[in-house]
This record gives structure tokens, sequence and C-alpha cells, in this order.
């Protein structure tokens, strides 16, 4: 099915060569952060870090403190690549027969699990799982950053002090969701209007209104104290769970206590002469692996701009892996589904490198903040199948099944990437694309983020970017049925990439080309 709407405009962003280190964020001015990071003689890792505080207060409906995800770092002087794990864990406390099943059909939001009783597992603090943001961070630190702890997490607080301006793209996200906003009292009094309209800005644009994140910024002024004690243990650990029991949830302070991100091996997958490291385990990089190695074997490539034969090839490859993750891994989220994540990615001036995703799950998380501490907080056991006996089944103190597949990758002529995205299953697609156009086709960071996509992630179909040609279409029907889509502000039909390359020592940064917020930025250098 092809749709009939015209669309004259042509959406472009700018890539900048610079010798200096680049920031690729979903937000400009977490990016920005980033980069003065850079600017004041931080590591790669050190920028991604602040990068990571600021973008919890200026995507607040993305991350934050509260939410988990996983790091890609590559050191530029020893030619190797690392992955710190923080992903979320279920409470040791969480019963199972607290989530019966309604026999109501299927789950409200992104997976089509079995209905639980009152979306136990989807909103509120009953669907609260343990955060790994800190940790991670506070790890990653540890092993390689050079710059304070103290600096890196200051200039979030103040993004946090000022609060966030209420823009036209904060109250399209908030109107959006402003019904499951409204079912708690504390996330509603910070994002709505007398409890149930969208905050917004007066339309002539001359007033600017802010979000009240001063809870918040006291929190992150503790963890910029105290460092990962400063928010698994102390004041905030007890007020957070004090919050989190009182609406429901069994969050403990033995959970915070007990979560410690880890630092492990990458996956290594070969490519074209070139190789990948990409997150082993619970996310989306093995179902990755196995669709680039299926590449391989489908695509004999060409140089230049990809055609209907590398697009069938994507198809067929992402096809074959998803189906094999659906069955082995028992992640079954709904293809349609958006996901609401963020990515950024980094390169610094020697050529260390960080790919960096970060999710509350849903959009808003569990819909519920935490009022002593100003945190949104994660929705993250939604990632379980609420029904017994399957791969992914609820159970206490168990980690989450994720999609998020932050990546670094080197060519055959010896450029080096950083890439990842936002948007569900459709991450994973997004990056073995923009990997393979990279790789198989020779094209800079400019040309594969411009460079329309396709989306093959389960459910037998195909969607495909409506500037594709009439010979792709036509390639890609004989395969499955395919409907067209644009690349649109909101919703997104497709992933939110960002991405970083490194050719010689000159630095590039991309970010999706739709999303309004998103980035590249570089650090000034004499």
């Amino acid at each position: 099915m092809i749709d009939n709407f015209s669309n004259s405009q042509v959406v472009r962003k700018a890539v900048i060569a610079t010798r200096g280190g680049v920031v690729a964020a979903q937000h400009k001015r977490a990016a920005e952060v980033g980069a003065a990071v850079l600017e004041a003689g931080g590591d790669a890792v050190d920028a991604a870090i602040a990068t990571s505080f600021a973008i919890g207060v200026v995507e607040p409906w993305m991350s934050g403190p509260a939410a988990g995800g996983t790091m890609v770092l590559y050191r530029a002087d020893s030619g190797s690549a690392k992955v710190v794990n923080f992903g979320c864990r279920s409470p040791r406390e969480l019963d199972p027969a607290n989530y019966p099943l309604s026999g109501q059909g299927k789950s409200s939001d992104l997976f089509p699990w079995p209905s639980v009783v009152d979306d136990r597992n989807v909103f509120g603090a009953t669907s609260v799982a343990v955060p790994g943001v800190v940790s991670g961070m506070d790890l990653a630190h540890r092993l390689f950053g050079r710059l304070p702890w103290r600096d890196l997490v200051t200039p979030a607080a103040q993004l946090a002090e000022d609060g966030l301006i209420v823009d036209w793209y904060t109250s399209l996200l908030t109107g959006a969701n402003a019904r499951a906003l409204a079912r708690d009292p504390d996330t509603a009094k910070l994002f709505l209007d007398d409890g149930q309209w969208p905050l917004a800005g007066e339309w002539t644009a001359l007033t600017e209104q802010h979000l009240d994140q001063r809870a918040f910024a006291a929190t992150l002024r503790q963890i910029a104290e105290y460092g990962a004690d400063g928010f698994y243990r102390g004041d905030v650990a007890r007020a957070l769970v004090a919050d989190v029991r009182e609406k429901g949830g069994c969050l403990s302070l033995a959970d915070l206590e007990a979560y410690e991100a880890e630092i492990v091996d990458p996956l290594v997958v070969a490519h074209r002469g070139g190789r990948v490291w990409a997150a082993p385990g619970l996310t989306g990089g093995p179902t990755f692996g196995r669709a680039l190695e299926q590449l391989a074997r489908e695509l004999t490539p060409t140089a230049g701009a990809p055609g209907a034969s590398t697009y069938a090839a994507f198809a067929r490859s992402l096809d074959a892996a998803f189906q094999a993750r659906l069955e082995s891994m028992g992640d079954h989220e709904s293809p349609k589904a958006p996901g609401c994540t963020t990515h950024f990615s980094v390169v610094d001036r020697q050529g260390n490198m960080c790919a960096v995703t970060q999710t509350l799950l849903s959009i808003f998380g569990s819909k519920v903040i935490s009022p002593s501490t100003g945190l949104l907080l994660n929705n993250g056991i939604m990632w379980f199948d609420p029904e017994p006996g399957k791969p992914n089944s609820l159970a206490p103190g168990k980690r989450c099944l994720a999609n998020y597949c932050p990546v670094i990758g080197e060519d055959a002529t010896g450029r080096r990437f950083a890439l990842g995205a936002s948007g569900g299953r459709k991450i994973l697609g997004a990056v073995m694309q923009l990997s393979a156009f990279i790789m198989d086709h020779g094209l800079n960071l400019e040309q594969a983020f411009h460079q329309p996509r396709i989306d093959v992630s389960g459910g037998g179909k195909i969607i495909a970017d409506r500037l594709l040609g009439p010979d792709v279409i036509s390639a890609l029907e004989a395969i499955a049925p395919v409907t067209t889509a644009r690349r649109n502000v909101y919703p997104y039909a497709f992933a939110c990439p960002a991405g970083v390359m490194r050719e010689g020592d000159t630095n590039t940064g991309c970010t999706e080309i739709m999303t309004p917020y998103g980035d590249a930025i570089a650090e000034r250098i004499a």
C-alpha cells in the first residue's frame, strides 16, 4: 500500500567535519553539555556521562537517573571495546501473583502480552523496576573518566534548576499522553495544567514557561556530591523507596543497595573486512549480529547508493533475525510500538568513542513521579511476559530483556563509527542499515543518515520510506506486504538514530533528520 499524500518539503541536517570531538544526541542542549566537557579536556566517557544526566533533564519522558541502558565504548590507545551494562532489574520482593491476567485481550502499551488486571505491569508504581543509569555512569567514570565526577553531573543539576522550557514539542508530547499522565497527581502537577491539560507557552512565543524541576535538581546535586552512593544509598534512596512503596510498588532499599552495573566484553561481528562491537546478552546486540551476518550472505554490495537488491537483502536478513529472536528470547514487542528511549554518541579528539542508549521503556515510563526526588520512574516490569512458563516470564530479581542496540564499528578502510537509536524494535533494523550503508556502500555519515530506510521488525510486513523508488518497493513486495510511510516529526514511523564517525583525525556527527531537538555539537578548538 502506498500513501497518496504529497510532500514537497526537503529536510536536511548539516554535518560539519572537525578535528575536535563531537557529541550527537536527541537533544541539542544535552549535546552542548557534552561538548563543553570535551572542551574542558574530558574523555569521550566524561562527555557521555555529562550528556546522560543532562538529557534526563531535557528529555524527561525518555530517560533519566531512574532509567536503564547500555554503553559501548572504544579505546583508541588499545583498539579495543568494552560494554557497560546497566539494564533494569525486577525488585526482589516482586510477586508474579500480584500481576494476574485479566483475560481481557492484550496489554494496552508496547508489548502485546496478555493483559494484566489494572495494567499493573504497565502503569503506576507496581511497574517500576530497579534503575541502572547512575551505577552505569559511575562504573564507566571509575574506569575511564578524567574529569571530576561532580563537574560532569553539576551541569544537569543547573539545567533542572532552570527548568525545561515548555515549547511546542513538549506540549505536543504531554498533550498526546495527558490522559495517562493525569493518573498520578504528582506527574499531573509537573506536566499538566489543572491536572488535565498540557502546559503550553503563549502562542506569540514572547514568554517562556518552565517545568518546575527543582526537586530533580536537588537529587542531581546529591548524585554530583556523593556519586552512585548518593542515589542508591542515603537520603535519595530512602525517599525514592518511600515514595514508590506509598504508591503501591515493591522497590526496596535492598534492591538499590545491591544494584551494580557490569563491564563485559562486547559481541564482535566481522563484516566486509571490518568489525562491529555490540552489546551481548539481554539486548538487541545478538539479533543485530545475526542480521548483519545474514546480510553478508544475502548481498554482494556495490559502491554508492544502495538499490533494490540491497533493500531486499535488508528485509530478508532482518526477518530471519527477528524470527530467531522471538522464538528463543521471548521478546514479543509490538512492531507498531515506537518505544521511548534516547541515544547519544560521542567521539573525542583522541578517537575514543561511546555509544549510549538509555530508556524509561514507555514514553513517560510508569507515568509516576517520586515527589521527594523529582524523578520520573521507569516501567521496566513491562519488559517481562506476565504469562508464566515463557522465556521472559515475570520473576523477582531478574534482568530485563531490552531492544536497545548501541554499536561501534570499523570498516575495511579504518573509518570508525558509533551508532544507536531510539524506537523499540525498530532500533535493530535502523542500526543494521546505517552500519551497512557505511560498511557495504562506503557512504559517509551525512549520506547514511539522509538515506531512506525500511523497517522489518516482526509481524510479516515491511514499512518502507516513501522516498524509495518503485523498483525498490517492487522488490520488497516480492518478499512481504509493504506499507510506505514518511519520516515525520511525530509520531516516528522509523527509529530515531544518532551517530558519530571518525575518518583519520576528522570527526563528524549527525542525528535523525526529522527530530526537532536532535543535533550534533562539536567542541570548540583553537
